[in-house]
C-alpha cells in the first residue's frame, strides 16, 4: 500500500480556553487522511519547544497562530510532500532540519508537532493498526491509572489556593473502566462535600472544582473526605497525587505563597512541608514540588524523599531528553511527564520515554490546560506503558474525550488488557 504524504493541510481552531491552535490534516496517496489538534500550558517550562503565535493584537489579542498555519501548508508541506507516512524518525528530523533553531520557534512548535501526530495516525491508519499499536507495537496492553485532578489552584483557577493540582488516583482497580468509576463517584462525593460546607463548585482550566479554602493543606482533607464518602479506602483504594507547580511560585531563590497570602519559603522549607504531608498522608507522587530554577533543591529532595514516592519532573524536564541526561546524572527526580506538545514531535517523546526507562524513572503522560478534543495522548499512554496519565477532571469534554478514549481500548484490547495499578500502589502509605 502507498504511504506517500501527497499534501498537508491545516486551520486555525481554538482550544478549551478559547485560544487559538493549530490542526493540522496529513493527505496520503491512497486516499487516507488523518488529522490532529496541538494542545497549550500556561504554566510552561522555560526551556519547552515555542509555539508560533502571531502577535497581531487585532486578532485574538495577539495569540492568533496563522503564521503557523502558513508554515505548515508552506515550507513543512513543501519539505514532507514525497516522503512516506509510515517512517516517523525521517518526518521529524526533516522538520527539525528545515525549521534550523534550536526550539522549533521559527516554524513553531504547533505546526511541527501537528503535522508529527497528524502524520502518525495517518502511518497507523495506511497500516491498518489503531494508533497505540502502531506506536507501541503488539506489546502495548496496559491501561494507565487515571489521574484525576478534582481541586485546581494555582495558574489554573481563580481562587485561594497556591498549589496548582490535586489529584486522585484510583490504583486498586483492576480495569480501566473500574477506575473511571471509582473517580468519577469520588469526583461527585466531593462536589456534594464543597456544596455542604458552602464552598463554590465552579471548576477551573482542567475541570476541577476551584473552591477558595482556608488552606492548601484544606483541599487533602476535603479530598480524603470525598474518597470516604464515595465508599473507598484511603489509600488502599484510592490514592493523592499532587502537582503544586512551585516554578510559579518562585520569587527571588524562595517560594512565594502569592494567592493565600501565606508567606514565603525556602528551598528546604518547602521540603520539610511536603515530608510533614507524605508522614501523615498517601501521596504516591509529588509533580514539581520545587521549581525548574532550584536544581540544588531538587539534588536534596530526591535524596531525602526519592525512595518513598514518584518525584516528578516536569518544567524542569520539559520532555527533553537532554535535559533528563543531566537529571539522571545529577540524581534529580525519579520519574518525567511527558508533554509531546514541549519537546515538538512524536519521535522526539518516544526517545525521551525510551531514555528514561533505560535508567528506570518512571513515565508519567499528560495533557496541557489549554486543550483540545484530539486523544493522541490516550493512545500514548497505551502505546508506551507508562502505567498512568493526567488529562484533567472527570468532566468538560477534551478531558473526558482523553477518558473514553482510553474505555474504547480496553474494549478493544479485550481479555489482553491490563491496568496499569502498580505503577502508583507500590509507592502508597496506607
Amino acid at each position: 500500500m502507498n504511504t506517500t504524504i501527497t499534501s498537508i493541510s491545516a486551520i486555525e481552531i481554538l482550544d478549551s480556553r478559547g485560544n487559538p491552535t493549530v490542526c493540522v490534516t496529513v493527505h496520503l496517496d491512497n486516499g487516507i487522511t488523518a488529522s490532529a489538534s496541538v494542545p497549550s500550558g500556561a504554566s510552561t517550562g522555560e526551556r519547552e519547544a515555542v509555539e508560533l503565535r502571531d502577535g497581531d493584537p487585532a486578532r485574538y489579542g495577539g495569540k492568533g497562530v496563522l503564521r503557523a498555519v502558513a508554515n505548515v501548508e508552506g515550507e513543512i508541506a513543501s519539505a514532507l510532500r514525497g516522503m512516506d507516512a509510515t517512517d516517523q524518525d525521517a518526518l521529524d528530523r526533516r522538520m527539525i532540519a528545515v525549521d534550523g533553531s534550536p526550539d522549533k520557534s521559527r516554524l513553531g512548535a504547533n505546526a511541527i508537532l501537528g503535522v508529527s501526530m497528524a502524520a502518525a495516525r495517518a502511518g497507523a491508519a495506511a497500516r491498518g493498526l489503531p494508533l497505540y499499536r502502531s506506536l507501541g507495537g503488539t506489546d502495548a496492553p496496559i491501561l494507565p491509572v487515571p489521574c484525576l485532578n478534582v481541586l485546581n489552584g494555582g495558574r489554573h483557577a481563580d481562587n485561594t489556593l497556591d498549589f496548582q493540582e490535586f489529584k486522585i488516583a484510583p490504583h486498586s482497580a483492576t480495569t480501566f473502566r473500574e477506575a473511571i468509576r471509582m473517580g468519577v463517584e469520588t469526583f461527585h462525593a466531593l462536589k456534594g462535600i464543597l456544596h455542604d460546607r458552602g464552598y463554590r463548585t465552579g471548576v477551573g482550566d482542567e475541570g476541577g472544582f476551584a473552591p477558595d479554602l482556608e488552606t492548601n493543606e484544606e483541599a487533602i482533607t476535603i479530598i480524603i473526605a470525598a474518597i470516604e464518602k464515595a465508599g473507598y479506602r484511603v489509600g488502599d483504594d484510592i490514592a493523592i497525587c499532587l502537582d503544586p507547580a512551585t516554578s510559579e511560585m518562585w520569587r527571588d531563590g524562595r517560594y512565594e505563597f502569592f494567592k493565600s497570602g501565606g508567606g514565603s519559603m525556602g528551598s528546604d522549607e518547602l521540603i520539610d512541608l511536603w515530608e510533614d504531608w507524605i508522614d501523615r498522608y498517601p501521596i504516591a507522587l509529588l509533580e514539581d514540588p520545587l521549581g525548574e530554577q532550584d536544581w540544588d533543591g531538587w539534588r536534596r529532595i530526591t535524596a531525602r524523599l526519592g525512595s518513598r514516592l514518584e518525584i516528578v519532573g516536569d518544567d524542569i524536564f520539559c520532555t527533553n531528553p537532554a535535559i533528563l541526561q543531566d537529571a539522571i546524572r545529577e540524581k534529580v527526580a525519579n520519574s518525567i511527564l511527558i508533554k509531546p506538545n514541549q519537546i515538538g514531535t512524536v519521535s522526539e517523546t518516544l526517545d525521551c520515554i525510551a531514555l528514561a526507562r533505560a535508567h528506570r524513572y518512571r513515565c508519567y503522560i499528560s495533557h496541557r490546560s489549554g486543550e483540545t478534543d484530539d486523544t493522541f495522548i490516550a493512545d500514548l499512554a497505551v502505546a508506551t506503558g507508562v502505567g498512568h496519565i493526567k488529562t484533567g477532571s472527570a468532566c468538560r469534554g477534551e478531558r473526558v474525550a482523553k477518558f473514553n478514549r482510553l474505555l474504547a481500548i480496553e474494549k478493544e484490547l479485550g481479555g489482553d488488557a491490563a491496568y496499569g495499578g502498580q505503577t502508583l500502589s507500590w509507592r502508597v502509605r496506607g
